[in-house]
């Protein structure tokens, strides 16, 4: 029997595969074909087949180790083909930054009913898939989250807690005393908005939040990567959160975490369309595509002020009403000192989109003055041969001899190019024409 392959083995065979699936890819792409896209799903899906395939045979520790040594895009590619089950065990075992990464360069829509209870064990979150009722009957959770609940869902769980659980589908509601509120019988209510960027764009999803009896209820229409994020973190950091205000807390800060990394990517955005405005000149058709670009990032940068603006409501809520304990004002404190960097850094991107559409639309401008400039000098060249046309055209003979002459004609067409020609050549001397 041969020795199973040790991990630089398997990091060149996934090497390899990737080197195949582009080349390949890359091949298929320039050729005009019948059927293109088809034919190029189908070598799309050859390779990444046996991708799989080998992943499959690889330990989940030599496929962290993999991940980690490449390149972004070649680790996405390797991420998309690990089996989802086997996905949230290699997560934990990743550094924090590339786990990061993952979560959130490989979202997909994802509104898959699932209701999840947390219990502390040694520390560290455990997470229990609840399926039925009787699933909680034996737990002591400090935090259930739901993800796209039906109906019946949010209430057999709301009757097993004694907790009024909202549709998140209808969180709709901008006032305050409307999203931030507690009920007679002690439940905290808020409802947040939580920033979800993808390659697709980006959109706030409204999430309900109920502290009671010191269990964090959190209901959503979709997987956010913050929840993700926040999970994992708990699940593999001893005494990360204590009780359902931490937990609180840590998705309020990791929200906060997550819209400072959006930022940093609308500030490389813009720089690269800063190099294209201000160091080259820009036809229409770049300054339609740049336009479209600055106003992505605009959206962007719209939604991610909404969001901060909606954490510091949320904490600031929390902080009012006396809910913390002096360790977590702290942290909501800090939180509320991380939005505040966050606001200036908003309001110089808003300032940095306004110049440069500023000084794209003045391109635009000026290709058009370009354009109206062509047209007046033709204008203005073409009025001296008009008004000897219209001379001519008068046809008395008393102050015309040139009407009896046999080259009159050929003069007078010959006299309209010279007059034509004269100003075009003032005209570049005073470099009018550049």
């Amino acid at each position: 029997m041969s020795e199973e392959k040790t991990t630089p083995d398997h990091l060149a065979a996934v090497r390899e595969l990737l080197a195949k699936h582009k080349l390949v890819e890359d091949l298929v792409h320039r050729q005009d074909m019948p059927r293109h896209d088809l034919v190029e799903d189908v070598v799309h899906k050859q390779h990444l087949t046996g991708m799989r395939s080998l992943l499959e045979r690889i330990p989940l520790a030599e496929i962290a180790q993999i991940l980690e040594t490449l390149e972004p895009e070649d680790r996405l590619i390797v991420w998309y083909e690990v089996r989802e089950d086997r996905g949230e065990a290699i997560l934990e075992i990743l550094s924090d930054e590339v786990r990061q990464e993952l979560i959130g360069d490989s979202h997909h829509r994802n509104e898959k009913t699932t209701v999840s209870a947390f219990e502390l064990r040694n520390g560290r979150l455990s997470q229990i898939t609840v399926n039925t009722p009787l699933d909680l009957k034996c737990l002591k959770p400090i935090w259930v989250d739901l993800v796209a609940p039906t109906p019946e869902i949010r209430a057999w769980v709301g009757r097993f807690f004694d907790v009024q659980l909202p549709n998140p589908s209808s969180l709709t509601d901008l006032e305050s005393s409307a999203r931030f509120y507690v009920e007679d019988n002690g439940e905290v209510h808020l409802h947040s908005d939580f920033l979800l960027e993808t390659k697709e764009g980006s959109r706030n999803v409204a999430v309900a939040l109920i502290l009671h009896r010191d269990v964090l209820f959190t209901v959503r229409t979709e997987e956010l990567p913050v929840f993700r994020l926040q999970r994992l973190r708990a699940r593999t950091q001893p005494g990360y959160v204590t009780d359902g205000k931490d937990v609180l807390l840590d998705l309020y800060a990791a929200d906060a975490e997550y819209s400072a990394d959006a930022l940093e990517d609308v500030y490389a955005a813009l720089e690269e369309v800063s190099r294209h405005v201000l160091g080259t000149e820009v036809t229409d058709a770049e300054a339609a595509k740049i336009l479209a670009d600055i106003a992505r990032e605009e959206d962007l940068n719209g939604r991610i002020r909404r969001n901060v603006h909606d954490t510091r409501r949320g904490v600031s809520f929390l902080m009012r009403g006396k809910f913390l304990n002096s360790t977590q004002l702290e942290d909501a404190r800090q939180i509320l000192r991380d939005i505040e960097s966050l606001d200036g850094h908003t309001s110089f991107l808003f300032n940095k989109i306004n110049f440069l559409m500023d000084a794209t639309v003045g391109f635009i401008n000026i290709n058009q003055n370009k354009i109206i400039k062509i047209f007046s000098v033709a204008s203005v060249a073409m009025l001296p041969p008009t008004l000897i046309a219209s001379v001519y055209g008068m046809n008395f003979q008393g102050f015309f001899p040139e009407i009896h002459w046999e080259y009159g004609y050929p003069f007078s067409l010959g006299l309209m190019l010279f007059s034509v020609a004269v100003p075009f050549w003032f005209f570049y001397k005073k470099g009018w024409l550049r």
